[in-house]
């Protein structure tokens, strides 16, 4: 126990040091995990006499963070916004007790990537009086909404495409936005007593994009809208998981905040230049009407190679469907909730180094004249700047990707990078005594992390930064997380 003060002064103090100089945030957050670790192995969680129960609370917050119009979605989609059908929102909660506070965020965009993932948490944190790896930021990963990725605008800037990226305006906007809606949360934090723990299956939404046609030949072809297609529609759903898992913090008998996980592409139709938060974020906020007293949060989970492509034809109808399905889902989830007493709840976080994929057109000299050359359609030098943004983050900073566990005791949620696929849940269900709520699109350099499987069944795609042998580097983080002890 001697040493707990010391570790809780080296965390003040970067803070302190972050704030000062905001040039060794990588250094800082690489630092962050090694405090982070300090804390728990010096039992500074239990240094409140054995006879007191930690005080846990929360604090939840929602702002808006809908693009402006002519707005780049995707990325690299053409077709820029022209109109709101309705708004992108960011949702989040912190929670508090006798360790250092953990925020979790979801907010209804494509992704954020490198540099601007660590300004999300890195702000965050300094919000919170908490430190990054202890940030878990996640993108729900709807296709008419932005990608964030600093480092590619500045690529961007120095070749003429300022803003084609995203508007660095409107992103510090919702920044310091979500940073303000944080501390209030703090400040108006509630008592949580218990927590709870529910699951059911969605019905008729989730397809995996793994085919095999009538040759024998193997393709990832099913998309979100596939479902228009026969063949697609025809064809079995193959590898999903299909439980929407739901984790709830209760003050009594009341529910404060309700966080639903569910792994599926939450897209029914894109590209049209209406923003949307598509059928995920319309069930959201259809459940939240139900019961305004109730925060409710909505995750993507471990998706990359799901799509609701064999249920959907991409038509309005369709969408109004699969809406209802995931509102069923979490209606259900909140009928069968399971609770138990909350004193507290552990953390962990693990660093996770995926390689740079050996793509030959996706190095640095190949991306580089594409980015320069201004007879390409401007999408395709977008993509090379997130490209080389992604390989300057793994082979120049050497930064690894942090992937934090929750452990609430009826429950564990992990946070996954990118378009990580659905086996890598599976995997992770199997490796823990207790349900995991897994959570992708944190960290989105990566792209699509496909499996060992799809990685040999020829997956390939433009979206794809890591190189193969990703699994066992991650099943390594996964054992850390959910079977070693601390």
């Amino acid at each position: 126990m001697g040493a707990e003060p010391a570790t809780f002064a080296a965390a003040v103090n970067l803070r302190s040091m972050m704030q000062r100089d905001p040039s060794i945030n990588r250094l800082a957050g690489k630092f962050a995990i090694l405090v982070s670790l300090l804390v728990a192995s010096t039992g500074f969680a239990q240094s409140a006499p054995l006879e007191a129960k930690p005080t846990s609370k929360i604090g939840h917050f929602q702002i808006d963070a809908t693009i402006p119009i002519g707005h780049r979605c995707m990325g690299v989609l053409p077709q820029k916004s022209t109109s709101v059908a309705d708004n992108l929102e960011l949702h989040g909660f912190v929670l508090l007790g006798s360790d250092l506070p953990i925020v979790v965020v979801a907010i209804d965009w494509c992704e954020i990537r490198n540099a601007s993932y660590d300004q999300w948490r890195t702000r965050l944190a300094s919000a919170a009086g908490t430190v990054p790896p202890r940030v878990l930021v996640s993108s729900l990963h709807q296709h008419d909404a932005p990608v964030i990725d600093a480092g590619a605008q500045d690529l961007l800037d120095a070749v003429g495409l300022t803003g084609e990226l995203f508007d660095r305006e409107f992103h510090e906007d919702v920044l310091l936005r979500a940073e303000q809606a944080l501390r209030l949360a703090i400040e108006e934090a509630r008592p949580v007593t218990h927590v709870g723990y529910a699951e059911t299956a969605v019905r008729e939404v989730a397809s995996n994009r793994r085919v095999v046609d009538a040759a024998g030949k193997v393709s990832f072809a099913r998309g979100s809208s596939s479902g228009r297609d026969a063949f697609f529609r025809d064809t079995d759903v193959g590898l999903i998981d299909p439980l929407m898992r739901t984790i709830s913090f209760w003050d009594g008998d009341r529910c404060v905040l309700e966080y639903h996980a569910y792994a599926t592409h939450p897209m029914s139709f894109y590209g049209r230049g209406e923003v949307s938060s598509d059928f995920v974020g319309l069930a959201r906020k259809q459940l939240s009407r139900l019961d305004r007293s109730i925060h409710t949060i909505y995750a993507s989970g471990c998706s990359g190679d799901v799509t609701a492509g064999k249920y959907n034809d991409g038509t309005p109808k369709a969408r109004e469907e699969l809406t209802q399905k995931i509102y069923a889902a979490m209606l259900a989830n909140r009928d069968g909730v399971h609770k138990k007493v909350c004193s507290s709840w552990g953390f962990r976080s693990v660093a996770l180094e995926l390689e740079y994929t050996n793509a030959a057109s996706l190095q640095r000299e190949p991306m580089d004249r594409e980015l320069r050359d201004g007879a390409l359609p401007i999408e395709k030098r977008i993509l090379a700047a997130m490209g080389l943004a992604s390989l300057d983050r793994v082979l120049v900073h050497r930064q690894p990707i942090d992937i934090p566990c929750i452990d609430f005791g009826i429950a564990k949620l992990v946070l996954f990078p990118g378009e990580t696929f659905v086996g890598y849940q599976h995997l992770a269900q199997g490796m823990s005594s207790t349900p995991v709520i897994p959570v992708g699109y944190g960290e989105s350099w990566t792209g699509y992390v496909p499996t060992d499987a799809a990685f040999a069944d020829g997956f390939l795609e433009s979206w794809l930064w890591v190189a193969p042998g990703a699994q066992t580097r991650i099943e390594g983080a996964l054992r850390t997380l959910l079977i070693s002890s601390p």
